[in-house]
């Protein structure tokens, strides 16, 4: 299909999904949109001809290679795509749900998405009923829905997860099941040929894939960009900056931004009780921490994957601050927090022991934007680019690894 006219790229959202998805697919229009305009300049200059006259020219172009009757919309100016297609999700009284198309998405390059974690009240069954999912609900949801795809005769399915479900079970210790890669199997079976996520908890579960492709996507330049805000990250003036990995599990993403920042990196050690269970924030098995590196007079910057209870990260903040840090700021790829985790956030920022969170958008959390120690960044712009470099089968690299922009950005602060 034509590059400027991508009548073969359909959204489906389902219901934890629909703000996620609603946000990327504002980027698609305004992306293709600059597409359009951006050839529409370049060919008439090249080609030394009128630039109204290329647009008909384009949309007639499209029109003939179109599969339907002709695309929708005026022949002398710019059809934005409209990309999401009507689907009905109905939620049964006994916990089932059925997912129906209500658009043809024969032959297209279908992209699924969906919000694992979203725990707000959803509306279902056409707004009559107002229900809460739990995790299982929305995973069950998402096959439901790709069933529905597959059965209605799509190119191609690409899963948009975010927060990957069930990411922690990646490693077998005894008799247990390695609940990730029973559902990469799952999604594998069902016909998904591609999946994007977001900074997935373990490299170890890309390797459950054979034929699906799975695109881990990373947060570090928005986050980064959110930091410049807070502190003076380049120039004479700059603050003192140490970033701190949490734990071992998370010193090759702090290592990244150290380098990236060009600052030192220190690392806390946690000694646990693994007889005693987490319960939530405070209840913890955390027994002691210490820190390897100096913080003192510094402003301490951690990063991690993603937040639950938070009880790990509060005990580190609040260490941090006892050893000397002036300023504790954290960022958070995926912030679930589950439980009672925002009102122990709240007392901590009143005891002063943490500056600012960071958190990306990834995760649908309305309670977190009313507050004030909490910042969020938004990836749906970085979902989108990949969704049609992938679309138009073009290269990755560059928003992969985007140590490049990252160095650019530090150096224009």
């Amino acid at each position: 299909m034509p590059y400027s006219e991508p009548t073969d790229l359909a959204v489906i959202a389902c219901p934890g999904g629909a703000t996620f998805a609603d946000e990327v697919i504002t980027h698609l229009r305004h992306i293709y949109k600059h597409r359009f305009t951006l050839k529409n300049d370049v060919i008439a200059k090249r080609y030394n001809v009128d630039k109204n006259k290329l647009i008909q020219d384009i949309n007639l172009s499209n029109d003939m290679q179109t599969s339907e009757l002709c695309i929708h919309g005026n022949t002398d100016k710019y059809r934005p795509p409209l990309f999401k297609v009507n689907t009905r999700f109905t939620w049964f009284a006994n916990g089932e749900f059925k997912a129906e198309l209500l658009d043809c998405v024969r032959g297209k390059d279908v992209f699924i998405f969906q919000d694992v974690e979203n725990h707000e009240p959803i509306a279902m069954n056409d707004g009559k009923n107002m229900v809460v999912h739990s995790v299982n609900d929305h995973v069950m949801t998402l096959l439901v829905t790709i069933d529905a795809v597959r059965q209605a005769g799509s190119r191609q399915i690409t899963l948009v997860v975010p927060a990957f479900p069930y990411a922690r079970q990646h490693k077998k210790k005894s008799r247990e099941g390695l609940t990730a890669s029973l559902l990469s199997h799952v999604y594998e079976m069902m016909g998904v040929n591609r999946v994007i996520t977001l900074d997935i908890h373990s490299r170890e579960i890309v390797n459950a894939f054979n034929t699906t492709h799975l695109e881990n996507l990373h947060a570090s330049y928005q986050i980064i960009r959110e930091l410049a805000k807070l502190i003076n990250l380049s120039g004479p003036n700059k603050d003192d900056l140490v970033v701190v990995s949490p734990d071992s599990g998370a010193i090759d993403r702090n290592k990244f931004y150290a380098s990236g920042l060009k600052v030192p990196l220190a690392m806390i050690y946690k000694e646990r009780d693994y007889s005693v269970v987490t319960q939530d924030a405070k209840n913890t098995n955390i027994k002691s921490i210490k820190l390897l590196g100096d913080v003192k007079g510094k402003v301490a910057f951690l990063a991690d994957d993603m937040l639950g209870t938070g009880g790990t990260l509060l005990k580190a903040m609040g260490f941090l601050k006892e050893l000397g840090a002036t300023k504790v700021i954290a960022a958070i790829s995926l912030p679930f927090f589950t439980g009672n985790a925002i009102e122990l956030f709240d007392q901590a920022y009143k005891d002063g022991l943490f500056y600012r969170v960071i958190g990306t958008n990834a995760v649908y959390h309305s309670d977190l934007k009313e507050k004030e120690w909490f910042v969020s960044t938004n990836v749906t712009g970085l979902f989108a680019n990949v969704m049609t470099r992938l679309h138009h089968d073009q290269s990755l690299s560059d928003l992969l690894d985007n140590r490049t922009i990252i160095d650019k950005l530090i150096k224009k602060d």
